[in-house]
């Protein structure tokens, strides 16, 4: 990797790194730590947009797994930049098919634009909500298909998901 795919690569695993701390914060009740978190995820997508017009979509063999993956994580916490979504979707698309990315998170990254654009999801993977302490998924396309779908794309089926995070 050269100096400057070195760089990227520690930009963007930084830039996950604050986005975790910020995201702890930002489903807080408090007015300014959402407000911070909003601002923060906002940058990081304008960030992303500059490196996808750069580098096309940043795939682990460009800058490595970790930072790879934090991309993922930047375009799918990139509500408010829907143009910004709907590129990363795009060219991470195309890294499947050549290989060069996770259908996983693929999916997830779909479901998140979908709900974004107000339609209906694909795998289930975002949670509108709690409904007696059990995390209730947005609208599904098709509901009676999600454990079949998400089991194409190795995500664990959804009741399983929802036993995991139950109060216990």
């Amino acid at each position: 990797m050269t100096q400057d795919l070195a760089a990227l690569a520690a930009e963007l695993e930084d830039m996950a790194a604050a986005d975790h701390r910020a995201a702890a914060k930002g489903y807080s009740d408090d007015p300014a730590e959402q407000l911070a978190w909003r601002r923060l995820t906002a940058r990081h997508g304008d960030r992303l947009g500059e490196i996808m017009d750069q580098h096309g979509w940043p795939t682990a063999e460009l800058v490595g797994e970790e930072a790879a993956r934090a991309a993922w994580l930047i375009a799918q916490h990139a509500d408010r930049h829907l143009g910004i979504q709907r590129r990363a979707l795009r060219l991470m698309e195309q890294a499947v098919e050549a290989g060069k990315a996770s259908p996983r998170d693929l999916a997830f990254l779909r479901d998140r634009t979908l709900v974004n654009e107000g339609r209906k999801q694909i795998y289930g993977t975002q949670i509108a909500g709690v409904r007696d302490g059990s995390p209730v998924p947005w609208p599904c396309e098709h509901p009676a298909r999600v454990d079949a779908l998400r089991a194409e794309v190795g995500i664990e089926p959804f009741a399983d998901h929802v036993a995991r995070h139950a109060p216990a």
